[in-house]
C-alpha cells in the first residue's frame, strides 16, 4: 500500500460505539430531568429509537442500561422503558447534575443543591482543619493562586475552584465524605457556571475561599466551619441574585410556582 494511504476504520469500533450511546444516553438523560419525557411516560421502543436516532439497536440498548444505572429509568419485558420518580434518580451522579443544569435547573433543585452543601461542606471543611497534610494545603494554595489569576469567569478558574474544593473533602480523611467529591465539585462547578450566564460575577467570591484556607492551614476547625458556611451562603446569594437569560426556563417556573 503507497505511502499517506489511510487505512479505514470500521465505523461500528468500540470507540466509536461508546461515542454513540453515551451521547445518545446524554440527550435522552436531559429530556428526562428537563420534563420534556416525564416520570411515568414509556420511551420509544428500541427498534423506533435506533431508526429515529439513526443508531444500531445495541447502541440505543446500551444507552438504556446507562440511564438504568443511573436509576432515571426502568425497563421491563412486554412493558417497555419507563421513565421513574425523581425520587428515584441518582441526583448526586456527577452525569446527573450535569444533565440537570444542561437544561436549566428549576430553583427548587438550586435551594436543594445549597442545602446539601450547607449540610455536608462546613463539617468538611472543620474536619479538614484537624486533619489536613502539608500537601493539600499546598494544593488549596495553589488552586486559590489559580482562581485569582484567572476568574471563575473562564474555565481554567472554574476547575482551579473545583480542585479547591475536591482537595478540602479529600482532606476530611472521612471515606464517606470523599465519596461525594465528584458530586460536590460538579455541582460547584455547574452552578459557578450558572451564575455567570448572563454577566460575570459582580461580586469576587476568591477572598472567601482564602479564609477557609487560612482556617484549615492553622488547624482552627471553629473558624474554618464559619468560613465555609459563609461561602456557601453567598453562593447562594450569588445564584438566586445572577440575572437569568430571557428565555431561562428556570425564571418561567417560578413565575408559575
Amino acid at each position: 500500500m503507497g505511502p499517506g494511504v489511510e487505512v479505514a476504520r470500521p465505523a461500528s469500533s468500540s470507540s466509536e460505539c461508546l461515542r454513540i450511546h453515551g451521547k445518545l444516553a446524554r440527550d435522552l438523560g436531559v429530556q428526562i430531568v428537563s420534563g420534556v419525557i416525564r416520570p411515568g411516560e414509556l420511551l420509544e421502543t428500541e427498534l423506533a429509537a435506533s431508526e429515529r436516532h439513526q443508531v444500531s439497536r445495541a447502541a440505543y440498548r446500551e444507552a438504556v442500561r446507562i440511564l438504568a444505572a443511573k436509576g432515571l429509568v426502568v425497563s421491563r419485558p412486554k412493558v417497555g422503558t419507563r421513565v421513574t420518580p425523581r425520587e428515584q434518580w441518582h441526583l448526586l451522579d456527577p452525569d446527573v447534575l450535569a444533565w440537570i443544569f444542561q437544561s436549566d435547573p428549576e430553583d427548587q433543585v438550586l435551594e436543594a443543591l445549597f442545602e446539601l452543601r450547607m449540610v455536608v461542606e462546613p463539617e468538611a471543611a472543620a474536619l479538614a482543619a484537624e486533619r489536613r497534610t502539608s500537601d493539600q494545603v499546598a494544593i488549596m494554595r495553589e488552586a486559590l493562586r489559580d482562581m485569582t489569576e484567572h476568574t471563575l469567569g473562564t474555565a481554567e478558574g472554574r476547575a482551579a475552584d473545583q480542585r479547591f474544593h475536591t482537595t478540602l473533602l479529600l482532606a476530611s480523611a472521612n471515606p464517606f465524605l470523599r465519596t461525594l467529591t465528584s458530586s460536590i465539585s460538579t455541582a460547584v462547578s455547574w452552578t459557578t457556571a450558572l451564575k455567570q450566564r448572563v454577566r460575570p460575577l459582580v461580586r469576587d467570591p476568591v477572598p472567601d475561599h482564602a479564609e477557609v484556607l487560612e482556617a484549615i492551614a492553622s488547624r482552627d476547625p471553629d473558624a474554618a466551619r464559619r468560613a465555609m458556611r459563609k461561602l456557601v451562603e453567598l453562593a447562594l446569594f450569588d445564584t438566586r441574585t445572577a440575572p437569568q437569560a430571557p428565555s431561562g426556563r428556570r425564571s418561567k417556573r417560578s413565575k408559575a410556582a
